[in-house]
């Protein structure tokens, strides 16, 4: 069996205490991939100590330095880009392809934070005490900081997370969620083969409610990064703010797709299955919701169950582009499965129609993995649990309004405000969407689903709290202003 470690301040070590986890293939659980270090408080704190210890002379280079490590990186990810596919595949269960894509869009977003290193970090105003009084503003890192992952995107979210903020000067601790260690590892390497100098990056494996409960309430710690539940994302918030650290939550949604009179529905349902069950439905953008006016809510329906019932599950390794093998892989594990069968069979017993799926699925390699079959719910209500709260799983809730007004409505009535999209012709209503709907994200004739990397990405409401993540936006969470009056000597 193959045994994984730690990387803290340059170097690959076990647990303090000596224990493990198993970490297995989702589609295979004979599959075992290795046993990672079952951390504790005394990792997190060795981790906090060498990040805080190395954060001077990282602070220090110029941010051109600074991007030449990231474009190492970069090309060492790109070089090793189908190992590391193969990997996530093996161990999240997506499909090979979007494994690929997601893997290369880790390269492009080291290649697009090496380049800010080449960027201003301040501005210079007028003075209004003193027009010979140059004043300036100049943005500092933070210091060292904790970045807390979760398992759905192990590549793309600790390299959005921890490119931005080392560029812009500071040190990193990351803890990724304990069903992705495999891909976290791996991204560590890269890191140290780039020649990171020891201590700058540092990974910790472990339970959350002690590595990452640690890294929160660490002295040495100045921010924390979270993506994540809701959940966990309040606690975290909790603590820092007990402990005075800045901290930034990426959390869950509900995410709706409004289907107007005058969509064109095969588009509309095309992209809405595709946000809906791409991935298994492990994406906190998915697709979650469909509100249908009901003119054309019984043809749209009866065009999804179609499609649903046609789409085929399978193990990711098998689809090796688009359009080959199958549409989506299992869900990430046994409990997470369960969890997802436990919320269909209460939307049914709560009055909602079961139109495809709803089971899991077995026989062949389905026995040996966690699958769900895509699964579609019609005549949902509104205020329903499965139309309220995150499912995470290949489950779409089909919601029937009679008009847009009563869309918007009923879109904008649940905690989360993430993502959302609406099908239509008629571009006031485009218009109105854009202005009503309250997401961080908003599509107009396209999937819930989707982010690129030079673009603000951030939820409303419960979905976040209030920052955002890549492009120029990372640099106001990673960052400090520091406004400086330089008076002229002797007068």
């Amino acid at each position: 069996m193959n045994r994984f470690e730690n990387y803290i301040n340059g170097e690959w070590v076990p647990a303090a205490s000596g224990a493990t986890f198993e970490d297995r293939n989702p589609a295979d659980r004979d599959d075992l991939i290795g046993a990672f270090p079952k951390s504790d408080e005394t990792d997190a704190r060795r981790a906090a100590e060498a990040a805080k210890a190395a954060f001077p002379a990282w602070r220090d280079l110029s941010g051109a330095q600074r991007g030449t490590f990231l474009y190492k990186a970069a090309d060492l990810l790109e070089k090793r880009l189908d190992e590391v596919a193969r990997a996530l595949t093996r161990e999240e269960g997506k499909l090979l392809w979007e494994s690929k894509g997601e893997t290369q869009r880790g390269v492009v977003l080291l290649r697009y934070y090496a380049n800010e290193g080449m960027h201003a970090i301040g501005e210079v105003l007028p003075s209004a005490m003193n027009p010979q009084t140059l004043l300036i503003t100049k943005r500092v890192p933070l210091g060292a900081v904790g970045l807390i992952t979760p398992w759905n995107f192990p590549v793309a979210i600790p390299i959005w997370k921890a490119a931005p903020a080392l560029i812009y000067g500071n040190t990193v601790v990351l803890k990724p969620a304990s069903l992705a260690p495999y891909t976290a590892t791996l991204i560590a390497e890269i890191f140290h083969e780039a020649g990171f100098p020891a201590g700058v990056f540092n990974l910790v494996h472990g339970p959350g409610g002690s590595v990452g409960n640690a890294i929160c309430t660490h002295p040495d710690i100045s921010a924390i990064s979270f993506t994540g539940s809701c959940e966990v994302g309040g606690k975290i918030a909790a603590m820092c703010a007990e402990h005075g650290k800045k901290y930034q939550l990426e959390m869950g949604g509900k995410n709706p797709v409004l289907v107007m009179e005058d969509a064109d529905l095969d588009q509309a349902v095309k992209l809405t299955l595709s946000g809906a069950m791409r991935s298994a439905g492990h994406k906190c953008t998915a697709t979650s919701r469909a509100i249908v006016v009901e003119s054309v809510a019984d043809e749209f329906t009866r065009k999804l169950k179609e499609s649903a019932e046609a789409l085929k599950a399978g193990p990711g390794l098998e689809a090796t582009a688009m359009g080959e093998g199958p549409y989506l892989g299992p869900v990430v594990s046994e409990g997470q499965r369960e969890s997802i069968l436990q919320a269909v069979e209460s939307a049914v017993r709560s009055g909602a129609k079961l139109v495809a799926g709803g089971k899991s699925l077995s026989g062949g390699d389905y026995d040996k993995g966690h699958y769900v079959a895509p699964t579609v719910l019609d005549e949902v209500k509104p205020d329903s649990t499965v139309a309220q709260e995150e499912v995470f799983g290949p489950v779409l809730a089909v919601i029937r309004v009679k008009d847009f007004d009563e869309a918007v409505r009923v879109a904008n009535n649940v905690k989360f405000g993430l993502s959302a999209s609406i099908f239509t012709r008629d571009l006031n209503k485009a218009l109105a969407a854009a202005d009503k709907l309250e997401a961080g994200l908003l599509r107009i004739n396209g999937e819930t689903a989707g982010v690129e990397p030079q673009a603000p990405f951030g939820g409303m409401k419960g979905s976040s709290s209030g920052s955002r993540e890549q492009g120029q936006a990372a640099k106001e969470f990673f960052t400090q202003y520091k406004t400086i009056y330089f008076d002229r000597a002797g007068g």
